[in-house]
């Protein structure tokens, strides 16, 4: 006969596993790590669940926050170390977003945070990076991060404070209309995929910096960010002359964007999102992963 005990702590689990997921993806940036974080937080959550000794927990919701973000923190070490090694730019792994209901709460229905923010995020310490997606995404008091993470709240606020700045410094706080952000993506991607270079040199912004996350294994990837219009149109127009001809561009939300999924028959070819200027007239970021190992999640749910 079921254990009433354990089909309560699957279902809690169960409950909080959207919410979970997104904090740990926007500390981590990986699907693989996120899940493996999740697995462990199910280990710590579970036993604890079936200890008759323990009590009731208070608060379910607040508990397992605490287990996820502590063990993706522990997680952080292995994973820079891995990351030193990679070749080329490294870029989160593309989420789509489009698929989440507008009934969710807020923090899932922004479930990723851009490519961009995550991009300078990856610049914090691990717990300068925990102190700002709990509280600027998620909307947790610096006492509740506290509790978290294990520090003094004055603690915590200092690192909010820097975390800030670090963020507000390299990315001014600005949102792109969402339709403005898609009717430039797709102009963009037909100048680019047409060899039009022109219309491609009047879309870029003259500081436009492009990633490309190939992890050594895509020819349509650099080996680091390539800075400035000319350069970047240069790259672009390379790497379209040798995309497959079959190349089906769709256009989906990517990390909360409005972005292109591209595709070689069925197979998934490449993610693409653009980051707007302020004024929203060019592109002024583009973020391209073409890593075979993060499409996987594209192609599966497409």
């Amino acid at each position: 006969m079921p254990d009433p005990t354990e089909d309560t702590a699957t279902r809690v689990f169960a409950d909080h596993r959207e919410l979970l997921f997104s904090i740990v993806y926007n500390l981590l940036g990986n699907v693989a790590d996120t899940e493996d974080v999740l697995q462990d937080t199910w280990l710590s959550w579970a036993p604890r669940c079936l200890a008759p000794e323990a009590g009731e927990i208070a608060s379910p919701r607040a508990y397992l926050v605490r287990v996820a973000v502590n063990h993706a923190l522990a997680r952080q070490g292995a994973i820079r170390r891995r990351r030193e090694t990679y070749v080329g730019p490294w870029l989160p792994e593309p989420l789509l977003t489009d698929a989440v209901p507008d009934s969710a709460e807020p923090a899932l229905r922004a479930e990723s945070i851009s490519m961009a923010m995550l991009v300078v995020l990856e610049t914090l310490t691990p717990l300068e990076r925990a102190v700002f997606v709990l509280h600027e995404v998620f909307g947790y008091a610096h006492t509740e991060i506290a509790g978290i993470i294990g520090r003094a709240p004055a603690a915590v606020r200092q690192l909010a404070h820097r975390a800030r700045e670090h963020v507000h410094a390299r990315r001014p706080r600005y949102q792109a209309d969402p339709r403005v952000q898609r009717q430039v993506t797709e102009r963009f991607l037909a100048a680019a995929l047409g060899g039009d270079l022109d219309a491609l040199l009047r879309i870029l912004a003259p500081d436009v910096t492009m990633w490309t996350d190939g992890g050594g294994r895509s020819r349509a990837a650099g080996l680091r960010p390539v800075h400035g219009r000319d350069k970047v149109a240069r790259m672009i127009a390379g790497v379209a002359s040798r995309a497959p001809e079959d190349l089906e561009v769709r256009y989906r939300t990517v990390n909360g964007d409005p972005s292109a999924l591209l595709f070689s028959g069925d197979a998934p070819f490449a993610v693409m999102v653009i980051d707007l200027s302020p004024d929203g007239e060019r592109v002024s970021g583009i973020y391209s992963v073409s890593n075979p190992d993060k499409l996987t999640r594209i192609g599966d749910e497409e």
